[in-house]
């Protein structure tokens, strides 16, 4: 089977990407799977991905329109002025292409019109809304979600209601999710839930870990790591010899420093970076904290458990609560709780009883997430869309008997 799935940027380090490239290659042994690039940021991906997997560029460009060659502050491709504009096409609703760029459109819809045959797998809204309208009837068509439907502004979701009963199915990560989903669409188009896959744990190392809480992601207001800072600050007064790490890149690194620098916690609050070893500094540490001010499912969540890391999470919207069993795997803290973040810390660091505990609870976990039940899952959603061509039952049909055929819906993961 022809598998194709369509991407931001294949050249970034991100959840999505991750969560991507995990599918890909999970699928790769079995079919002709192939992953599109819009945007395009280097020469290759930072990520590793399957060689069997082909990776193909449908620009040469970055997000703001510049080639990714071009030297910072400078750009040679004159359609870029464009970007000056608004863009006044539904797909503009998404943020991430709120620029209007005609030929970047153009770019895409030649190529969702060129596949011949097998199922197409776009990747956030925008690119969903663009799958909707214009990728050809005899591509199985799925849009997933990687963050959540409440996340989005009104009329990024009026397009979506619009545009994706349009689509073969639509794949969400969360339970909430897909009840949110289901309340918008209703029976309109197929809403399945199948989260994200890590790959299969590797043995953890034994022996002493090293009085770290450790973070990660884009140092953007999302993830909000200047909440983790706050809190960590009494932390490191009561526990002089505990540190917080937070790995990742973004814009909000300067400020994160300065507010660092603020409270006085150079030395014991550390901005790691981006690091291609993440699962070995999981390894080492000893509690993982997610402040998120917003979420889909996050894989860094599930790749810290699989390390056997105990969590404080904020239970924002969504995703923590489908995976964190309060006080059994990890502490849940009411979202944005910048004092409930201090207390969940602090209990942890504690009790390191109930660390071991929590952490060996929280592999357990993870292992439901390893990318040999997810891709299982993936498979059985895509013969089961296979099998009601060519006549394309109508989705009513489909909600209840198939989905409960499929055990992708509200059971199970």
């Amino acid at each position: 089977m022809r598998i194709r799935y369509l991407l931001h940027n294949a050249y970034a380090v991100g959840g999505t990407i991750r969560t991507v490239f995990n599918q890909a290659d999970a699928l790769c042994a079995n079919h002709d799977v192939e992953i599109a690039s819009v945007y395009r940021t280097a020469e290759v991906p930072i990520l590793p991905l399957d060689p069997r997997v082909r990776l193909v560029s449908l620009t040469d460009w970055r997000d703001d329109g510049a080639r990714w060659t071009d030297p910072a502050g400078t750009n040679s491709r004159w359609w870029r002025k464009t970007r000056r504009l608004r863009n006044p096409m539904p797909h503009g609703q998404d943020g991430r292409y709120r620029r209007w760029d005609p030929l970047l459109d153009l770019k895409v819809i030649r190529y969702l019109r060129a596949q011949p045959d097998g199922v197409l797998v776009s990747t956030r809204p925008a690119l969903n809304l663009l799958s909707a309208w214009w990728a050809p009837r005899r591509l199985i068509r799925i849009g997933q979600d990687h963050m959540n439907f409440g996340s989005y502004r009104p009329a990024a979701r009026a397009a979506m209601v619009r545009a994706y009963p349009r689509l073969d199915a639509v794949a969400v990560l969360t339970r909430a999710d897909l009840a949110a989903y289901r309340a918008a669409l209703g029976d309109a188009v197929r809403v399945v839930r199948v989260p994200n896959g890590i790959p299969p744990r590797a043995d953890v190392p034994g022996g002493e870990r090293a009085r770290v809480v450790v973070a990660a992601g884009r140092l953007v207001e999302q993830k909000g790591f200047d909440l983790l800072i706050e809190a960590f600050a009494p932390v490191r007064a009561r526990h002089p010899d505990w540190e917080l790490h937070i790995f990742g890149t973004g814009p909000l690194r300067a400020d994160l420093a300065a507010l660092i620098e603020r409270h006085g916690l150079g030395g014991a609050v550390r901005l790691r970076g981006l690091s291609r070893t993440l699962d070995a500094e999981f390894a080492r540490a000893s509690i993982f904290a997610l402040s998120s001010r917003k979420e889909g499912l996050p894989m860094v969540l599930l790749e810290a458990m699989s390390a056997s890391l105990p969590v404080v999470s904020f239970d924002c919207p969504t995703g923590p609560a489908d995976v964190v069993d309060d006080g059994v795997n990890g502490l849940l803290v009411p979202a944005e709780d910048v004092a409930g973040m201090t207390a969940g810390l602090s209990r942890l660091i504690e009790d390191a009883a109930e660390r071991a505990a929590m952490g060996a609870a929280a592999a357990t976990t993870a292992a439901d997430y390893e990318m040999p039940v997810i891709g299982a899952r993936w498979e059985e959603l895509f013969t089961g869309l296979r099998h009601v061509r060519p006549g394309r039952s109508h989705p009513a049909l489909l909600h209840q008997a198939d989905q409960v055929a499929l055990g992708v819906a509200d059971e199970g993961l």
